[in-house]
């Protein structure tokens, strides 16, 4: 049974709330390289496609509530930042919280659509599944880069195993048949290559 269109609004503000604020808590208290997990492009992509998921079908409301949920995220993770350890506040209306916003609406529009996608039939079911690990198997990629880097820490590639192991149990779990979730793994890696590339030329830009 799908969620009303009354839920689905509620449920993207509370749970853009709840996303950055516990995001922080995360990161704050837990332990290298588990925190590292809320420190995560792919996280917050993939809380967005499991709202479109747990929307069901209409792909409109599910891009539109995916993208309430983390633009929400974004100040409320700074106000979980400044109440609990002290940051300005004025960091919630600064352009580095915009810029994250912009990249929320993407981001939501994006996983928000593909987790309905996920729920239905033929390649769009495939693109569906596949997007999720897509962004996990690109920050494991980003990840195994830092870990040859001599400065950076040797815990990397615990990272790199992390996000290896979530973008496939998302496969298994919202895959429907072995034949679905092949496709969708043999889908989501050059879609990992892709994004791996919108971010290096995302990242000379803005440098």
């Amino acid at each position: 049974m799908r969620p009303g269109d009354r839920t689905v609004a509620l449920a993207s503000v509370v749970g853009g709330l709840l996303l950055g604020f516990l995001d922080f808590c995360w990161i704050k208290w837990l332990p290298f390289p588990i925190a590292e997990l809320g420190n995560s492009t792919a996280t917050w992509a993939v809380a967005a496609f499991l709202f479109g998921y747990w929307v069901r079908s209409g792909w409109l409301r599910a891009a539109l509530g995916a993208t309430v949920l983390l633009v929400v995220a974004v100040p409320s993770y700074y106000l979980a930042a400044a109440l609990l350890q002290g940051d300005e506040l004025a960091v919630l209306w600064a352009p580095t919280s915009l810029v994250w916003m912009f990249f929320g609406v993407l981001a939501g529009v994006v996983f928000g659509t593909a987790g309905t996608w996920a729920r239905g039939t033929g390649w769009r079911q495939i693109v569906g599944v596949a997007l999720p690990a897509a962004v996990f198997f690109e920050e494991a990629a980003r990840f195994a880069g830092k870990a040859t880097d001599p400065g950076y820490s040797s815990g990397a590639w615990w990272n790199v195993a992390i996000d290896l192991a979530l973008g496939v149990l998302i496969v298994v779990l919202t895959g429907r048949s072995h034949r679905q979730r092949a496709l969708a793994v043999a889908v989501a890696i050059p879609l990992a290559a892709a994004i791996l590339v919108t971010f290096a030329l995302a990242g000379g830009a803005l440098s």
